[in-house]
């Protein structure tokens, strides 16, 4: 008999094949699952390392107050998410009724003041962050924090203003209407003597 055609030959390459397959499976399965661990655990850590390592250097921060950092900001963000979203929505709700060609403007007052609750909530929120982190910090590192917090918090606002700035210009019919209107105040007022 041929050993090729023998049946026993043939089942038993037949199982080391089944195994080989098996394991080569199982490999790669067990590679995935672990390396999709690491990513979840990079992207955990990486999310919150680049301002981790800006609190670092500006506040010379050791590593456990470097931990308790990053926990705190990924808990206010986490926190302050559905204020955010919802403030999203209400935004699109408002764009949506000012483009109408008769908007109505209750309807937008109504907005405007829920988007202005739901900012308040955020800016609460981030009044007591502002608080947290400053625990965490040494009497020296807490003057370092105020600093940077009022330049990170302060410089949208500043350069929004700079901006604004540049593209108004005073004109003299401004400054006439403001005069006019003192001068005709102490008429007003003798005439309801």
């Amino acid at each position: 008999m041929d050993i090729l055609s023998s049946r026993r030959f043939i089942s038993i390459v037949l199982a080391i094949l089944v195994v080989l397959n098996l394991a080569l499976l199982g490999t790669l399965w067990w590679q995935n699952a672990h390396t999709q661990q690491k990513h979840e655990k990079a992207a955990g850590t990486s999310k919150y390392k680049n301002k981790q390592s800006f609190f670092e250097k500006k506040l010379n921060l050791t590593d456990e107050q470097s931990k308790q950092f990053n926990s705190l900001r990924r808990q206010h963000f986490q926190g302050s998410l559905p204020a955010l979203v919802a403030i999203s929505g209400l935004k699109r709700q408002l764009i949506q009724e000012a483009i109408k060609t008769e908007p109505d403007t209750l309807v937008i007052r109504t907005l405007a003041g829920r988007i202005g609750r739901q900012q308040a909530i955020v800016e609460h929120r981030l009044a007591w962050h502002f608080n947290n982190l400053s625990k965490v910090c040494t009497p020296e590192q807490r003057d370092s924090l105020q600093q940077v917090l009022e330049r990170v918090t302060a410089k949208p606002y500043k350069l929004k203003r700079r901006l604004f700035l540049k593209r108004i210009r005073f004109t003299p019919l401004q400054q006439k209407d403001t005069t006019e209107q003192q001068e005709n105040k102490p008429e007003k007022s003798k005439s309801l003597r």
